[in-house]
């Protein structure tokens, strides 16, 4: 057992470093695929692994996380339910010590050579237990790899400074990691960069696509205050970047597509509101916070989504067709889609209890 671990991680390290996704050698003229989700606290020990069968089935490019890696501020159940942590339980103390390094181990590790993009979430600023500043020294591995950091400095040759928030293009997507986690964000450092790179994007005939990630989503979504909505300064900030994708979309004639999660269920069409039917139009948009954090009750109006479900996990696959288009299509896991694996480390009646369980939504 030792020994599969070593093993796993040193592919998780593998992928940090790699320079570039790992379908960016196929030709230009085929489809390709990504991989996104977020939230996966609580059960994401036992659905993450499952989540990275599926990237692999579909030779996926990258996987994309959106923030919420563990809950921090309370136990992880799948930390507890491991086997050396039922034969001496954790101190609350050795949880916060352990539960990224768990993160990375058990979540990032199953996905081998995959590249693995991590995003920031709410739970990953919980003063004083973790900060920003936290964040970026545990992950820098994968928030500073060959490929983002050619990137950064293609965006800004001056810019050496590591954050939460980057920018990468592939086979002419250029995707946005923002930080929505907090309330004063999108802060006006992050805004600033945010519109110098995408006005790069918009002149450059080579990028076709725009597909901006982030933990909560944008505002006047369908999950109404439980997103940027939470704070004025995220109501703002982030109904000028909607405007900004808009204008990418409507005046440069760009694809663009809007991912989030914080909300722990899936939706198609969060951005189908009155509010943006009167200011300016819908874009596409997405929530999968599927990834294993207890499920949420749907919210009013989730009739108006495209596709709304909850009580279930998986992830989003995106296929990019060679002029940009990109369709989306959840990927759902079910409890016989964990890896046995997970099953033999976990035993049956835990991974029975995420699915049957580990949920709000009655």
């Amino acid at each position: 057992m030792i020994g599969r671990v070593l093993v796993v991680i040193a592919a998780a390290a593998l992928s940090a470093a790699g320079t570039q996704p790992a379908a960016a050698q196929q030709r230009s003229s085929d489809a390709w695929h990504f991989v996104v989700s977020g939230d996966s606290r609580n059960c994401g020990d036992v659905v993450m692994p499952g989540i990275a069968e599926t990237a692999k089935k579909n030779q996926a490019a990258f996987y994309w996380h959106l923030g919420d890696l563990r809950a921090i501020d309370k136990f992880d159940e799948d930390i507890q339910h491991q086997p050396e942590h039922i034969a001496k339980p954790l101190s609350i103390a050795d949880y916060e010590s352990i539960a990224w390094p768990d993160f990375i181990d058990s979540q990032i590790g199953p996905f081998g050579s995959i590249p693995f993009l991590v995003g920031i979430g709410n739970h990953e600023t919980i003063p004083p237990v973790k900060t920003r500043e936290d964040f970026l020294v545990q992950f820098a591995d994968w928030l500073n790899t060959p490929m983002l950091r050619a990137q950064r400095l293609r965006d800004d040759p001056r810019d050496h400074r590591l954050k939460t928030y980057f920018h990468w293009i592939d086979r002419g997507v250029a995707f946005y990691s923002l930080d929505s986690a907090t309330a004063e964000q999108f802060d006006a450092a992050q805004v600033g960069w945010f519109e110098r790179v995408l006005e790069k994007d918009l002149a450059d005939a080579t990028v076709t696509t725009i597909v901006a990630g982030m933990h909560k989503p944008l505002p006047e979504s369908i999950s109404g205050g439980y997103g940027m909505n939470e704070s004025p300064a995220g109501t703002d900030s982030g109904r000028r970047v909607y405007a900004d994708l808009l204008r990418a979309k409507n005046v440069a004639h760009k694809r663009v597509y809007v991912l989030a999660s914080h909300s722990h269920y899936y939706m198609d069409g969060i951005f189908n509101t009155g509010y943006w039917k009167q200011h300016g139009g819908v874009l596409p948009g997405w929530i999968v916070g599927t990834a294993g954090a207890e499920r949420y009750a749907l919210p009013p109006h989730s009739s108006d989504a495209h596709v709304a479900l909850t009580n279930v996990y998986g992830s989003l696959l995106g296929t990019v067709q060679p002029g940009g288009e990109i369709s989306f299509e959840f990927e759902k896991l079910a409890e016989t889609d964990v890896p046995a694996s997970v099953i033999s480390r976990y035993g049956h009646d835990f991974v029975h209890w995420c699915f049957a369980e580990n949920t709000k939504a009655r």
